[in-house]
């Protein structure tokens, strides 16, 4: 970093390489455990989160100390938790609570934030996102995709358990998000995987499909709902991995941080 600000006191580089580079730059080194991208933020948007599904407990502890101890700038998110897992770090961390640092675990989605002061600042200027599952049991990728939307700052309207089995329930729900003007619909669907298919054939906005492995037989694991949602001919339809609640939602994000910069930038113009 010195070496990078001593060549813009010297003239050798603009204020925008310094910035560049410097984005580049900060990168904090956690031992040689894992490097976490600090400001990640500021670059694509939405924050670094942990995967702790394939990590050691060991390894997971000592990632979160030293973020949490190098200079907390935001929420930290870790994903794929265990509910056994969490009660570990929840007892071995409890000293962070003495830094002002609080735990937000929602079970159903197996994600815990770790937060100063607020756990979600909601932007306005970044619309809506509907969320909605065929099931009860696809609840917890929903959750999922939930939770990571909220820390990027995005209001959800969610409508659970409207499946195609009972389509019926599926209109009005779909009627409330275009009322409430949603600019992404993210869908979770498992055994066949019709439901995005369905919602994208009613709406003019993109649709997220998200495959979860609900599902016996043939279907197993997810696999022929993700077949289904990448065959659909159903037009605005983009498809995520099977359980991928976080990639849904980053997508989601993505669009609707676009869409607001366009219509600051038409604003200004």
């Amino acid at each position: 970093m010195k070496e990078i600000l001593q060549q813009l006191l010297d003239g050798e580089i603009s204020i925008e390489r310094c910035e560049t580079l410097l984005k580049a730059n900060n990168i904090l080194e956690l031992d040689e455990i894992a490097n976490f991208d600090v400001d990640r933020k500021e670059r694509t948007g939405f924050p670094e989160a942990i995967l702790a599904e394939s990590k050691s407990y060991d390894d997971l502890l000592s990632i979160v100390e030293k973020i949490s101890t190098n200079g907390f700038k935001e929420n930290i998110i870790i994903t794929r938790l265990s509910k056994e897992r969490f009660d570990k770090l929840n007892q071995d961390l409890s000293y962070l609570s003495d830094e002002g640092i609080e735990f937000n675990y929602n079970k159903a989605a197996k994600t815990l934030v770790l937060y100063k002061g607020r756990l979600a600042t909601l932007n306005p200027d970044l619309g809506k996102v509907g969320i909605i599952t065929a099931g009860t049991s696809d609840i917890p990728v929903a959750e999922e995709a939930r939770v990571i939307l909220e820390q990027g700052g995005c209001e959800t309207i969610c409508s659970y358990d409207i499946g195609i089995a009972g389509i019926h329930r599926l209109f009005p729900k779909i009627s409330h998000m275009v009322e409430e003007e949603v600019n992404v619909i993210v869908v979770c669907a498992g055994m066949e995987g019709a439901l995005p298919s369905v919602v994208a054939g009613l709406v003019d906005i993109p649709v997220i499909g998200v495959p979860t492995s609900v599902g016996y037989g043939i279907g197993a694991d997810g696999k022929a709902a993700v077949y289904s949602m990448l065959q659909s001919c159903a037009p605005g339809l983009s498809v995520v991995n099977i359980d991928n609640g976080f990639g849904a939602a980053i997508d989601a994000l993505t669009i609707v941080q676009t869409i607001a910069r366009n219509v600051e930038k038409a604003k200004n113009e």
